[in-house]
């Protein structure tokens, strides 16, 4: 059984003889699991086929279970993308190039410097797991880094990086090498798409002294989950952008 659907067993199991139905019963311990935080905003919900069979239901069961809680606002269904858990607050839909930092300031010609602030191999924290499909304590490379141009800090970055699909990436460069890149370049993975939320945040803490701001200054928070060709995520980041020295700009299309 997947992690997914262990979680749901662990908390209930399904009471064929019991006088609520089985598709609200589903509901229930979904919404449990969301509740809880042991899915976070965002997470990824497994295929209706694959959910159906190892629930051990029809899809048609299935489909009405999760339409209840699409309709309490706690799931959304993406076209070509899946299921997610929603997140608390408004997301837009932003078009834009699945690229890093890095790859950005190269390609417009912007002198970067990276500085690495930590690099090592931990359990994966529970959310971060849950977002990356992982068992609880599975190992991840966690990296942090600031990024600098010539005007000061600019950016704080958080990686979150599954290593059972790299082995070895900690002894990788990322102060001059492309997290993307090497995934890519140096192991064969093949990024396909993304998720990126971005918000308001006021700095805090070491994230204010990195970037060289008071605390509370107003910063872009970028949230983001990144996915393999073949739907796997392969990486979760979190990324603080001084608002005074970066814009994010989309280019949008109606149609």
């Amino acid at each position: 059984m997947s992690e997914q659907l262990a979680s749901i067993a662990a908390a209930e199991h399904l009471d064929r003889d019991a006088p609520m139905p089985l598709h609200a019963q589903v509901s229930e311990q979904i919404r449990h699991r969301i509740v809880s935080g042991d899915w976070p905003a965002h997470y990824r919900l497994r295929s209706e086929p694959e959910l159906a069979t190892e629930l051990g239901i029809s899809r048609g069961t299935l489909r009405r279970a999760l339409s209840t809680l699409i309709r309490d606002g706690l799931l959304v269904q993406v076209r070509g993308r899946g299921t997610f858990v929603t997140s608390t607050t408004l997301e837009p839909s932003i078009a834009q190039k699945l690229t890093t930092l890095s790859e950005d300031f190269a390609r417009q010609g912007v002198e970067v410097v990276t500085e690495m602030r930590t690099r090592e191999v931990i359990a994966a924290p529970s959310p971060v797991a849950a977002l990356l499909d992982l068992r609880p304590g599975q190992a991840v490379l966690h990296l942090e880094r600031l990024r600098s141009t010539q005007d000061g800090p600019v950016a704080w970055l958080v990686n979150y990086v599954r290593t059972d699909l790299a082995p070895g990436l900690e002894r990788h460069d990322f102060a001059t090498g492309s997290l993307f890149g090497t995934l890519e370049n140096e192991y064969g993975l093949k990024i396909s798409n993304g998720r990126r939320t971005f918000s308001a945040s006021g700095a805090r803490g070491a994230i204010a002294a990195a970037l060289g701001v008071p605390e509370g200054f107003p910063l872009l928070y970028l949230e983001q989950i990144t996915y393999l060709d073949d739907g796997r995520p392969v990486e979760y980041s979190d990324v603080w952008i001084h608002s005074d020295r970066m814009r994010v700009t989309s280019l949008l299309s109606r149609r």
